[in-house]
């Protein structure tokens, strides 16, 4: 049991008032279990955007030039909403800034439905930035897992939160099995039906880190540590500055950023080529399941690996893994078994890296700068999603699959010598 402290000044209209005492380490675990039940409804949204909204891009543009553009979208909304919500954080806690990511992400879920009404491609690219500020959420939620983390106990809390994903991004996928149902039920269009599900998961997530993310984290962890400063707004200008002292990290959010940005391009487009190459609707919702699961079902793996093998290995492994995952879908032209096992394997490297990536810099930037940077590295990680996003429907225009994988090998294998040379680098 801790000693009580000052609730900080900001959230008391300027008053010290006194805080009850706070057994951590059960708030802790909760506070886990209250983010992994959250991610587990959210989950649902991911895999809708990935597996339904590329078709209904199609679909709606004519082309398939525009089959990323709803994945680029959500990962814009991803990355201007985790500098936003990180701000949100600092300076109202972890709870109101995830409820109102959530939120808007429910609102992003149903312009969805509406676009698919109304025939309205901007209107599709919208909703689907709206559902990338729930991406933001996500990401932000695991480093909320670690506000009141050990070192001992950091990454397998991170990691955790990432396994809740699972479910819900295993799921969503699938939900196209129920779309004709659903359709038949509401009057929607099938593909535009899935949505319903995912603005219902948001929902259902903003009611439990409502009802369930108190006291607030970061309130405590400040207590903890005897800095009331975690409520003070960190200039990106600043933040910037403190992250380029920290040459561990700087190589993990160039690792965490590579990786995500491959695994965007290359799933963006998969559903795309294997429903060319004549897969089922079915298929393709499963195989994005198996890369989903991948991602998410062994985190609590790939943090046990960080905790025991170091973290700077299971970061190159990750990203060595991303290299070889690209090789194999590259290489599998129209055979689906191998597109799908090279996009699950894609899915274990992401996984790897990111888990990695983000406990680093969880762990090495301390002080009040650290919710600041940890929005940061969402961002970048984000925007480099939208980036790889933007390209593949163009590339896959242009220089097919196989070419697409092809710079996608480059770009990972470039990403892990830069890691090796940058983590060695000096702290100043």
């Amino acid at each position: 049991m801790t000693s009580p402290g000052d609730r900080p000044a900001s959230l008391t209209g300027g008053a010290v008032v006194p805080a009850a005492p706070v057994d951590v380490d059960r708030l802790r675990r909760r506070t886990v279990a209250v983010l992994a039940t959250a991610q587990v409804l959210g989950g649902l949204a991911a895999g809708s955007v990935v597996s339904v909204g590329s078709l209904l891009a199609v679909g709606l543009s004519g082309t398939d030039a525009w089959a990323g553009s709803v994945t680029t979208a959500a990962t814009l909304g991803a990355a201007l909403g985790s500098l936003g919500l990180a701000r949100l954080a600092v300076a109202r806690g972890r709870r109101r800034a995830l409820s109102t990511g959530l939120a808007l992400a429910a609102v992003g879920a149903s312009g969805i439905v509406v676009a698919a009404v109304l025939a309205s491609f901007p209107l599709l690219l919208v909703g689907g930035a709206l559902m990338g500020v729930g991406s933001a959420v996500n990401l932000q939620s695991r480093f909320a897992a670690t506000d009141l983390s050990t070192s001992a106990t950091r990454s397998r809390d991170l990691s955790l939160v990432v396994w809740a994903s699972t479910v819900g991004a295993v799921v969503g996928p699938n939900l196209v099995h129920l779309d004709g149902a659903v359709a038949r039920l509401t009057g929607l269009p099938d593909l535009a039906s899935v949505f319903v599900f995912a603005g219902v998961g948001m929902l259902g997530a903003l009611l439990v880190v409502q009802v369930g993310l108190r006291p607030e984290p970061l309130d405590v962890a400040g207590r903890e540590h005897g800095v009331a400063g975690t409520r003070q707004h960190v200039p990106l200008r600043v933040a910037l500055t403190t992250l380029g002292r920290h040459p561990r990290a700087v190589a993990a959010v160039l690792g965490v950023v590579a990786a995500h940005a491959v695994m965007v391009a290359v799933m963006s487009v998969t559903p795309v080529h294997m429903e060319g190459h004549g897969a089922a609707i079915t298929l393709v919702g499963l195989t994005v399941s198996l890369h989903l699961a991948a991602m998410f079902a062994l985190a609590p793996v790939m943090g046990v690996l960080a905790d025991r093998v170091g973290a700077r290995r299971t970061l190159v492994g990750g990203l060595v893994l991303v290299a070889v995952a690209a090789a194999v879908c590259g290489g599998g032209g129209g055979d689906h078994v191998l597109v799908t096992a090279g996009l699950a394997l894609l899915g274990l490297g992401w996984s790897a890296a990111t888990v990695a990536g983000s406990s680093i810099v969880a762990g090495d930037v301390p002080g009040p700068e650290r919710v600041a940077i940890q929005g940061l590295s969402d961002a970048a990680m984000s925007l480099a999603g939208a980036g790889g996003g933007a390209l593949a429907g163009v590339g896959l225009a242009v220089v097919g699959y196989g070419g697409l994988n092809a710079a996608a090998v480059l770009v990972a294998v470039g990403a892990t010598a830069a890691v090796l040379v940058v983590s060695r680098r000096r702290p100043h």
